[in-house]
């Protein structure tokens, strides 16, 4: 495809400090108190009846694709991802960049 992705992580025990955490799990959890969780199903539909009074509206629904578990790439594999780690902190900030063609 082409496309440069960059990515970002919180250091770790810094989620406490992410804005979608605190505005929204919060919310979720609100919204779900008391009530049984019996299935998967009476999950999502919980989650996605979650809404704020800013008009925040929550979409959930169950992937249902099965993933291969267990797979684990070769060293000669990961050597040919063209990671570019940034100056600040680059075990946390990279870009993945498309691999050049032969």
């Amino acid at each position: 495809m082409g496309l440069t992705v960059h990515l970002c992580h919180f250091p770790p025990r810094t989620s406490k400090w992410n804005k979608i955490e605190h505005r929204l799990f919060c919310r979720i959890t609100r919204n779900w108190r008391g009530r049984p969780l019996t299935s998967l199903q009476v999950s999502i539909n919980l989650i996605g009846s979650t809404t704020t009074e800013q008009g925040l509206e929550v979409r959930a629904q169950l992937d249902q694709n099965q993933y291969k578990t267990g797979i684990k790439g070769t060293d000669e594999q990961f050597n040919t991802i063209a990671l570019r780690r940034q100056q600040f902190h680059g075990d946390w900030n990279y870009q993945i960049h498309p691999r050049k063609t032969a």
